[in-house]
């Protein structure tokens, strides 16, 4: 008799603007049955920001744990393992926006600056998220939403550049180490690991 199959324990959520994302990774977490932790790394920068936030939080269950952090999510993943088995963290994208810009380090034109932030901090933070993922209870979960920006229009400035390239660089990064990942397109998940298996080469 074959053993069950254990579910993932950590499922990378990717997609466009819009396209369904964060709803299919709420989704998932809710079927887990079991104490959810959002992450929240969104800002509250200005009024239309502050409305996005609001409507997310009224979307969400009651009972869910909300942990606000935009900048560490090694030290987010831990708090929300104390109170949680599944750890919701949403969203990756504007957590690499965070650090990109923290404390005005990065203007129009440094791109070296932003390479070397990419090379050092953002790297050594997706690490400690990692391993103290790697460290956790094998009943813990982490589900993670990012954006895939690299399927639109080059942007026509550097930091726009930077940023496309930063980002896919960590989703890359993210993907290697998930056991599952889902690719939303107009509302559909596609299961990016079985498609990858099912390819003849």
């Amino acid at each position: 008799m074959s053993e069950p199959v254990k579910p993932p324990r950590l499922i990378l959520v990717l997609g466009g603007a819009r396209s369904g994302k964060s709803s299919y990774a709420e989704l998932l977490a809710a079927r887990s049955g079991c104490p959810v932790a959002y992450i929240a790394t969104a800002t509250a920068d200005d009024n239309e920001m502050r409305e996005r936030i609001r409507r997310h939080q009224d979307a969400r269950p009651a009972e869910w744990v909300t942990i606000e952090e935009p900048y560490d999510l090694e030290a987010a993943f831990r708090r929300g393992c104390e109170r949680a088995d599944v750890v919701l963290l949403d969203c990756v994208t504007l957590w690499v926006s965070n650090w990109l810009l923290r404390d005005g380090r990065l203007v129009e034109g440094e791109q070296a600056t932003a390479e070397a932030l990419f090379n050092t901090e953002i790297v050594q933070q997706v690490d400690k998220l990692l391993r103290a993922f790697a460290e956790a209870d094998e009943s813990k979960r982490l589900i993670l939403v990012s954006n895939e920006v690299g399927l639109g229009l080059v942007p026509p400035y550097p930091i726009g550049r930077v940023y496309r390239d930063t980002l896919g660089r960590v989703n890359m990064r993210l993907a290697r180490a998930a056991d599952a990942v889902y690719l939303l397109v107009a509302g559909l998940p596609l299961d990016v690991r079985r498609l990858r298996a099912e390819m003849p080469w």
